[in-house]
């Protein structure tokens, strides 16, 4: 009786603990207010969500005004928005796509400032009941749970950090496109990607907090707006629909214009026949929402017809920009900054405006990476203050010069980080559009990528930071019983990459005039170098096959397509390729190399019969069928394997560094993860021994990025206070320099140093100041010739 009256006191005295919390809780049925008036987006969010919670729970989400969660969106009178508090409502009014989550006494309560805000309010509740975003997309497998609780007076706030966050669907010829067609939704039309594929890619952008995509847009694939039902269910799931930089006013020229084009697709000699193509368009699109790109360029990836000089083309864009604008106004809104449009300065366009382009003033200016992850464009204090604002194309999978890398999703986490927040700090924080290629292998980078759109400060800014997101993410799909070795594994997979991407690894080029780049060659690495990089992707993926053990059948598919596959097959590729340049030199066989080819072939083929053939024909290892990717023809060269002078010193960047100014970040990136980022002005010093000489070369590896003021990109170095020489290592596009610092990632420079006193003091100092914004410097290498 005593135990009775105490709890009872407890209760009483106590009303909001345990008691007041709320509750999800196993096969209970969940009732829920829902305005009828909401948007289509919020009523596909919350099928989802209901999907969702039986999935975990077991029971079902009904209707019903006796509810226990409330959902709302601001303006519609909901319940949810009469229980918020007026600094939650004032919250809400001033940030777009913004939501609310509270738990008032046991009820829970999602308000949204518009219909994607609630929508992502809702699913955010997925998110905490332990739904992957890439449940279907990575068959991340829903695990049942007892139960889930919010603390009464739980409150969450969030809103994106950029407006305008999506994905481009690109060089989709060997993987979503006949996965699509033959596999995901069987089509008698060759190369269509339908409604049902992408109502897949519009959930998973929902669950990734995104609000905007572009479409395929190659000629193997139909165009989006040709199949029926596909802007349909872009407006089911509230996607804003773009297009890429050489698809103005939402038409895929390359796929559309030989079924509704007239004549060449050139402006300034078939105007007429142009704008009519794309007037057609717009007039259908009046009711949707869109951001509509202006500009042109060629059909398909390349430069504009009928303009051949810069000046031309100058006049040819100042000339389309108004036509373009005159079409919105006629046809969609009178006042043009109501309907959102970008200018994508892209290639041979950057060059135009640079030029002096005129861009109206509400229109986004979308910068763009060099398809290698380092984007050439920042924008500039004017560019900064305009209406439209800024915002940034960038690659995670590419077609082209010097080399494609469409396979295998490697690019480092840190790079992307890095880039992604420098162009968020200058003011690119409008647009960000990241080039995915199939979707798949690409998870995530891609959810990285969106997680920085959506939260900027989500991530600390340094190494730690990008160390905790990549763990937080393999726990969530693997649970944290092997996070942590897991995170290692994937962060020796990036680095080794970036020393080298596996697409890169046959030494050949594409679209090069000269022979030699399409045959198979040595990589400049000695026969120490090559062993080493063979035992280093030889201990992750043996890890991988052991971790492999500990996971459940029910993630098993997901191991595989997040993890075993990506690393395997990286490691396949170069022990085919380096087993195969020390076979040409006679320093082994070449059964070794062969056998590599064939397990990337039966690592292919698993993955393409995963999930009961839910994946057949969406991985490929070959495409566009480059020698990088052929088993290699035994041939031997009577030349010897290269030797090259060791240095007398390597050091790391971050390796026993003094610095004098701001302190250097290091986040990750490098060839042994030890590169820095040196703020302007600021200077790091080294001290190393040397024997007694009278000079050194020294050299330094530095990440090959642009400058990022558009103007110079330099450092100032010198030993024991000598003098001190300045070095430029900005580069033009696609000139030869480029093409070797994007394969490599890293550009390397050399300086002689004649050092004072030798004789009597082995020790020395390096000091190395950054001139501009943007020197990262990854390696130190010093020799005595």
């Amino acid at each position: 009786m005593k135990k009775i009256i105490i709890i009872l006191l407890f209760s009483v005295a106590y009303p909001f603990l345990s008691f007041a919390d709320f509750v999800f809780s196993m096969n209970t049925d969940l009732a829920v207010s829902i305005e009828s008036s909401e948007q289509e987006v919020v009523s596909t969010a919350f099928e989802m969500l209901s999907k969702d919670y039986q999935a975990v729970f077991g029971g079902k989400m009904t209707k019903s005004d006796q509810a226990k969660l409330f959902i709302g969106t601001l303006g519609n009178g909901s319940q949810a928005e009469k229980m918020m508090d007026s600094k939650s409502i004032q919250q809400l009014a001033t940030h777009k796509e913004a939501y609310v989550i509270k738990v008032i006494d046991d009820k829970l309560y999602i308000l949204g400032s518009d219909k994607r805000g609630t929508a992502y309010g809702i699913l955010e509740i997925s998110r905490k009941i332990g739904v992957s975003p890439w449940e279907w997309w990575a068959d991340a497998t829903i695990e049942k749970r007892n139960s889930f609780r919010l603390s009464n007076g739980f409150s969450q706030f969030e809103y994106p950090s950029v407006a305008y966050r999506g994905i481009f669907l690109n060089d989709e010829d060997w993987g979503i496109t006949p996965w699509s067609y033959l596999t995901n939704e069987p089509s008698n039309i060759k190369g269509q990607i339908g409604p049902k594929t992408h109502a897949r890619i519009f959930e998973l952008l929902l669950r990734l907090r995104a609000n905007m995509f572009w479409p395929a847009m190659h000629e193997c694939s139909v165009a989006f707006y040709l199949t029926p039902g596909n802007k349909e269910m872009a407006d089911k799931y509230g996607i804003v629909l773009g297009s890429s930089h050489c698809e103005p006013m939402m038409r895929n020229a390359n796929a559309e214009w030989k079924i509704d084009g007239k004549g060449e697709y050139d402006y300034v000699h078939n105007k007429d026949n142009v704008l009519k193509f794309w007037e057609s368009r717009v007039q259908q699109l009046k009711n949707s929402d869109n951001v509509y790109t202006l500009g042109i360029r060629g059909v398909h990836d390349g430069k504009m017809q009928g303009a051949n000089t810069l000046k031309e083309q100058y006049d040819a864009l100042t000339a389309i920009i108004k036509d373009q604008r005159e079409m919105i106004a006629k046809n969609l809104n009178p006042d043009l900054e109501k309907v959102p449009q970008v200018f994508i300065p892209y290639k041979e366009v950057l060059d135009v405006y640079n030029m002096g382009l005129q861009v109206p003033d509400d229109v986004t200016l979308m910068w763009c990476d060099d398809n290698y992850g380092y984007i050439r464009h920042f924008p500039n204090e004017k560019e900064r203050l305009r209406k439209g604002g800024n915002g940034v194309y960038y690659h995670i999978s590419y077609w082209g010069r010097p080399h494609d890398y469409l396979w295998l999703s490697t690019n480092h986490p840190a790079q992307i980080y890095t880039q992604m927040k420098l162009a968020y700090d200058k003011g690119a924080q409008d647009m960000w559009i990241l080039n995915v290629g199939d979707i798949k292998p690409g998870e995530y980078l891609s959810e990285l990528f969106l997680d920085m759109a959506w939260n900027i400060n989500g991530i600390e800014n340094n190494q730690q930071g990008l160390n905790k997101h990549l763990q937080n993410w393999l726990s969530r799909e693997f649970g944290n019983e092997n996070a942590a070795a897991l995170c290692a594994i994937m962060q020796e997979y990036y680095r080794l990459a970036y020393i080298r991407k596996p697409e890169f690894m046959g030494n050949t080029r594409t679209e090069e005039k000269d022979p030699k780049f399409k045959i198979v060659s040595d990589i400049d690495w000695n026969e120490a170098e090559i062993k080493q990089r063979l035992t280093d992707y030889e201990k992750i993926a043996n890890a991988v096959i052991t971790l492999s053990r500990k996971i459940p059948a029910t993630k098993q598919d997901a191991w595989f397509e997040l993890v075993e596959y990506p690393v395997r097959a990286a490691a396949e590729m170069n022990k085919k390729h380096l087993y195969a340049q020390l076979a040409r030199h006679g320093l082994t066989e070449w059964a070794a190399s062969d056998e590599a080819y064939h397990n990337i072939v039966s690592l292919t083929q698993k993955y393409n019969t995963l999930a009961s053939g839910k994946w057949n024909k969406m991985m490929d290892y070959k495409p566009r069928q480059l020698p990088v990717f052929d088993k290699l023809e035994h041939r031997k060269t009577g030349d010897p394997l290269l030797e090259k002078q060791a240095p007398l010193r390597l050091l790391n960047g971050k390796a026993y560094t003094i610095y004098k100014g701001q302190k250097p970040l290091a986040h990750g990136l490098g060839y042994q993860q030890g590169a820095i980022e040196i703020a302007k002005n600021s200077t790091v010093e080294y001290n190393f021994n040397a024997p007694a000489t009278d000079s050194l070369w020294i050299e330094l590896a530095l990440a090959p990025n642009h400058p990022v003021d558009g103007k110079q990109l330099r450092y100032e170095i010198s030993v024991d206070g000598g003098d001190k020489q300045i070095i430029s290592y900005k580069t033009q596009d696609r000139e030869e320099e480029w093409k070797k610092n994007v394969l490599t990632n890293r550009a390397l420079k050399k300086t002689r140093h004649v050092l004072k006193n030798s004789e009597k003091n082995n020790n020395h100092n390096i000091q190395v100041k950054a001139i501009d914004e943007g020197v990262v410097l990854d390696q130190i290498s010093i020799f005595l010739k």
